[in-house]
């Protein structure tokens, strides 16, 4: 039986920027990775298709899907879904929350991917990750519907944000993506409606990359940095 991921993204170019190589990774080795992205970004990640005359909320949409749908075939995405919560602000209902929960127990992922815990230049992005961590206790809680699998304790990653000074956040874990490094540029150039960001993101990798190489004995080209929720639980130190 396959393993399983899960990735939460608030707007649906986020898990390629900043998961990509995680995802291509685990997906060539088996694993089915689940992606969630709840919002497209419609409102405030999509400037460029904005600019368009006559654009509207619908095809904003419906662009951003098509780009999220090719950059996860691309990645090996198992399952992509598309919540349409919204964004600037998101609206993260009971419903939704509900619904996370209920994907936690069928999936039962072996790690989650999601956003970091601070970030001053889109508030969206940390109340996903409340959501989704909060989410993940309930799928652990006992008395919630009872007789179900209650979850495990999968650990959590914080996917980098995009300024990582002003966001509190401190990779602690370093990913080699070179392996599939290829897949993910190809990822990132399906994202046509934030072109702006992709030589900023391949800088990114080079940096993590340099980092993970320094940091080991390993020649290491492109990497992707996390900040981990909870301690390592380990059987070696060595």
């Amino acid at each position: 039986m396959s393993q399983t991921a899960l990735v939460v993204s608030a707007h649906s170019a986020d898990f390629v920027w900043r998961a990509g190589g995680a995802i291509a990774l685990h997906a060539a080795r088996g694993w089915q990775v689940t992606v969630v992205c709840l919002s497209y970004g419609e409102r405030g990640e999509s400037a460029k298709l904005w600019r368009q005359p006559g654009m509207t909320l619908e095809r904003v949409k419906q662009e951003r899907e098509a780009e999220a749908r090719r950059a996860a075939e691309v990645l090996g995405v198992h399952d992509i879904q598309f919540w349409d919560l919204g964004d600037y602000p998101i609206n993260l209902t009971e419903a939704a929350f509900y619904r996370l929960v209920d994907l936690y127990r069928a999936l039962h992922p072996r790690f989650v991917l999601t956003h970091s815990k601070e970030d001053i230049y889109n508030h969206d992005h940390p109340r996903v990750t409340e959501f989704a961590q909060h989410a993940r206790i309930t799928a652990q809680a006992h008395g919630h519907n009872p007789g179900q699998k209650v979850l495990g304790a999968p650990p959590v990653f914080l996917f980098e944000p995009h300024q990582p000074e002003q966001c509190e956040w401190k990779p602690d874990v370093l990913l080699d993506i070179s392996p599939v490094w290829e897949k993910k540029r190809a990822a990132i150039e399906c994202m046509a409606g934030q072109e702006h960001l992709w030589e900023y993101y391949t800088r990114v990798a080079l940096q993590r990359g340099a980092q993970a190489a320094r940091n080991s004995d390993k020649a290491i080209k492109w990497g992707e940095g996390y900040q981990s929720v909870f301690p390592h639980v380990l059987d070696s130190l060595g």
